[in-house]
């Protein structure tokens, strides 16, 4: 599959392709921040919906995206990419990903009872302190509306992370899904690179990116116009 397409987004770079073919073509990077699938079989949301009552640009969600995690090879391809890691849902890889001190925890402020009360992030961060960020996204409270992916992160938990690398001026999403990572980094005014290997999920990427860059912070330049690469399957 490789590059099937690019666009080049102010400082941010968005593939279309599989990750574990594009992740070794692209080199180090100063530091890997990341969402993967957990492999839990929730697509559709615990309710079992399907994502029906959902607006309707989530609704292209619905299937099998979260039956299976990454495989061992993408994980180590990812290890690889850089030497600072923020990788969510790090329980669900404790087999795969060596053990480490300092997790990140991010409490939702949870009120349904069927949902977890906050999500892990398992890192190569330094110290052995575990660290612990408030923000709701729950249904009324959630302080940023309009998901358009069921397992959206909130803008402000990943500039969270990215606080966390402030020596990191490149950062790798290799499953980015909605791009709220490189909304993340356009806000703060780091370089990003994302892959998604699902279409939908990219044409909204590009979309969100685009709209952080025609509202940036005031110390950020101006983004350069979109650039579009076209390659065959």
């Amino acid at each position: 599959m490789g590059i099937v397409r690019e666009e080049h987004i102010g400082d941010c770079r968005l593939i279309l392709g599989d990750c574990l073919e594009v992740m070794p073509t692209l080199g180090k990077v100063d530091a890997v921040v990341t969402d993967p699938p957990y492999g839990i079989k929730q697509a559709g949301g615990f309710s079992g919906a399907g994502g029906f009552s959902a607006p309707i640009e989530r609704r292209q969600y619905e299937g099998d995206w979260d039956d299976n995690r990454p495989t061992p090879e993408t994980f180590k391809a990812i290890l690889s990419a850089s030497d600072s890691h923020i990788i969510w849902g790090g329980q669900y890889f404790a087999d795969l990903l060596p053990p480490r001190g300092k997790w990140l925890w991010w409490d939702k402020c949870q009120t349904m009872p069927t949902y977890g009360d906050g999500e892990l992030a398992w890192t190569t961060l330094s110290g052995n302190a575990p660290k612990k960020f408030v923000y709701s996204n729950n249904g009324l409270m959630a302080k940023e509306k309009g998901r358009v992916h069921p397992t959206q992160k909130p803008i402000e938990v990943m500039r969270w992370c990215l606080g966390f690398l402030p020596d990191a001026q490149t950062i790798l999403d290799p499953f980015l899904g909605s791009g709220t990572t490189l909304v993340a980094c356009a806000k703060l005014g780091r370089k990003g690179i994302g892959i998604e290997i699902d279409p939908d999920y990219f044409e909204i990427a590009c979309r969100r990116v685009e709209e952080a860059y025609r509202q940036p912070d005031l110390f950020i330049e101006p983004p350069k116009k979109a650039e579009q690469t076209g390659m065959d399957v």
